[in-house]
């Protein structure tokens, strides 16, 4: 298996991402990879994702991976059903950081028992 193939997940999800000026190299059983992602949130997931594929420190590949916008952590379009305490679980593993996400958003939100589908919401860094 081909070090690409064994990383294609990781490509992929790069695709989905939409990461810009990505690049794609293997050079010596190494793959090498760059791009910017929008947000820190999406930087993470690319790296929780060749974590997963290769280990806590892979030898294998090599990512620069920059990001676009790191004054906030991510960007989240509300979905029917959520919440904002079921938002902060997704983003910061804690429901209660709900609050974080609802000051944020005081130009938008004005109770945070009360938001919408199609609200795209600003997911602070913490």
């Amino acid at each position: 298996m081909s070090v690409k193939a064994k990383y294609q997940p990781v490509l992929d999800l790069g695709l989905k991402l939409n990461v810009k000026d990505g690049d794609v190299s293997e050079e010596n059983g190494v793959l090498k990879i760059k791009g910017m992602t929008s947000t820190p949130y999406e930087k993470n997931l690319l790296w929780d994702k060749i974590k997963e594929i290769g280990g806590e420190h892979p030898s294998d590949i090599k990512a620069n991976i920059t990001v676009e916008d790191d004054s906030v952590y991510a960007r989240h379009t509300v979905k029917s059903g959520e919440s904002l305490s079921k938002i902060a679980k997704h983003y910061y593993g804690d429901a209660m950081k709900y609050k974080q996400i609802f000051e944020a958003n005081t130009n938008i939100l004005k109770n945070p028992d009360l938001i919408h589908p199609d609200q795209v919401l600003v997911i602070p860094n913490l």
